[in-house]
């Protein structure tokens, strides 16, 4: 029999890592629960993702070329998005997930990859293979269905059902939620190229409120973390009267809400099963960007199980973890930390927000961004952010608050 693959999950990662098992000839099945609703998103995507993973710009909804960031005190920094050289890829592309997650999903089909509309139930994992049991929308209380695989790969998010049946504790997780707001043209103007990142305490004690451009509305959010879920709705409303006129004659399209993971998991990969993206908590800290790396951890275990299909054994297949933290570990690390540092409290904010006003930290924030990987810092340029940020760090937590004009 033809070695086989179960992704649970057809979302960004469950579709990369089958598109590069069947490249690998590899037969794959995708088990996805849910094939019409879009899953909630912010949907910004690096220029990166576009070039690595074959995909066309046309599902680009708007190339953000300008990002507008505004402290609890109200100060106003206006960050252009550009690395050290200017080029094509100065942008960040925002998207909407029905329309980027079928394209992926349909090219992982076309490409020989089998889709099945269920619900996974049950798993087991013995030497010999992986069984896996489901239900069906169309009778969900009927009998189960099941599949046989060699290996399990589970991309089915932060509440990850695979994970769940392979006996692994539930993840720390924050909550997200957006509202998508359809504006007048006039409107929709303000928001051609530009996005919002607001700071505070009245919109996240934890993280950050945003307002991003799409194809015919803008989406206006906020994270919260563990302890400030329940306030969630409440400090959407304060988003949104932070952004004031800028949503006048608008009307609400959509309101949304999803988990996100505040952690990766201590471990991935295991005998004939691997954990990619949300499930595997790869979501990074200060941003919550979790597209790109839900992706790039598809496309990373695949390969990596392609070499190891023969024997699937955590040994073996762990050599994706290992390649991930080699590659990314100093990223994540380094935001974990700058979550930590700048959104500890509303004058630290107010520091970070003076921050992103410094060119040098504006550079190396997207020559990082754009292109996944940590920009360099000669010694003279870490002088000179050291500097401003010590100056600011003075101002905000010695003296009286006050909005500072950047």
């Amino acid at each position: 029999m033809a070695q086989r693959v179960l992704i649970v999950g057809a979302s960004v990662g469950g579709a990369t890592a089958a598109s590069t098992l069947r490249a690998a000839g590899i037969e794959t099945i995708l088990l996805e629960r849910e094939l019409v609703k879009p899953k909630p998103c912010g949907g910004a995507v690096p220029p990166a993702a576009f070039h690595e993973f074959d995909i066309p710009q046309s599902l680009i909804d708007r190339k953000v070329k300008n990002c507008l960031i505004v402290s609890p005190s109200d100060q106003h920094v206006n960050v252009p998005v550009a690395g050290s050289t200017p080029g094509s890829d100065d942008y960040v592309a925002m998207v909407r997930r029905e329309v980027f997650d079928h394209w992926l999903r349909d090219r992982a089909v076309a490409q020989g990859a089998e889709l099945v509309h269920g619900t996974l139930t049950g798993l087991t994992i013995t030497d010999r293979g992986v069984r896996a049991t489901y239900h069906t929308p169309s009778d969900p209380t009927g009998p189960e269905q099941f599949i046989h695989a060699d290996v399990i790969i589970g991309a089915d998010g932060a509440y990850s059902p695979t994970a769940k049946l392979l006996g692994l504790p539930p993840t720390k997780r924050a909550i997200a939620i957006q509202e998508r707001i359809m504006l007048p043209p006039e409107k929709m103007a303000r928001w051609q190229d530009t996005a919002d990142l607001y700071l505070g305490y009245d919109v996240s004690p934890d993280f950050y409120g945003w307002a991003f451009p799409k194809y015919d509305h803008i989406t206006v959010g906020i994270g919260a973390g563990p302890s400030n879920s329940q306030q969630a709705r409440a400090l959407l409303a304060n988003m949104k009267a932070r952004l004031g006129s800028a949503l006048e004659g608008g009307t609400l399209k959509l309101r949304e809400a999803h988990a996100l993971p505040m952690e990766p998991r201590k471990q991935m990969a295991f005998d004939r099963a691997m954990l990619i993206g949300d499930a595997a908590g790869l979501v990074v800290h200060t941003s919550g960007e979790g597209i790109y790396w839900a992706m790039k951890s598809g496309q990373m275990a695949a390969q990596v199980l392609t070499q190891h299909l023969d024997a699937p054994t955590a040994k073996n297949l762990r050599a994706y973890e290992r390649q991930w933290w080699r590659t990314y570990g100093t990223m994540y690390g380094f935001l974990r930390w700058l979550e930590w540092w700048g959104y500890g409290n509303e004058r630290q904010m107010e520091v970070f927000t003076e921050m992103c006003a410094n060119k040098d930290v504006q550079r190396l924030t997207f020559d990082s961004y754009m292109h996944k990987r940590m920009a360099p810092a000669p010694w003279l340029t870490q002088m000179r952010m050291t500097g401003d940020i010590l100056v600011s760090e003075v101002r905000h937590h010695f003296l009286p608050r006050r909005p500072v004009v950047a």
